[in-house]
């Protein structure tokens, strides 16, 4: 049985990219807003969440990685921020709410592969 990776982004362009990227290793799960991330990861209990930070709605990607990472029944799981925010308080901020990996766009899918396999072996 393949792994369960969640990709959360507003744009259907970066879900659709990634998704012919990793699909054939990975079971895919999008989400395009943090109300159906976070039910997502309810859900389906993914291995690892692809996450942007700019989202529409109430919930951002910063608050999707706050929910996961503080919840002992998802706290394990591997959280990639995928992102245009590119400052260093950002990326310092994301790490500090627990992040495993900062991805900015734009980013070689080939860097998100490599994260994935290293994380997922």
């Amino acid at each position: 049985m393949n792994k369960k990776i969640l990709i959360v982004d507003d744009q259907p362009d970066l879900r659709r990219l990634l998704t012919m990227t990793l699909g054939a290793d990975y079971d895919i799960i999008a989400a395009a807003d943090g109300t159906s991330a976070l039910e997502a990861v309810r859900q389906h209990q993914p291995q690892a969440v692809l996450l942007d930070i700019m989202m529409p709605g109430q919930i951002d990607g910063l608050a999707v990685l706050a929910d996961i990472k503080t919840n002992l029944a998802t706290k394990h799981i591997h959280v990639a921020m995928v992102t245009a925010r590119g400052l260093a308080d950002d990326y310092r901020l994301a790490h500090e709410m627990g992040a495993d990996a900062y991805f900015i766009k734009p980013f070689s899918p080939l860097q998100v592969v490599n994260w994935l396999q290293e994380k997922l072996k």
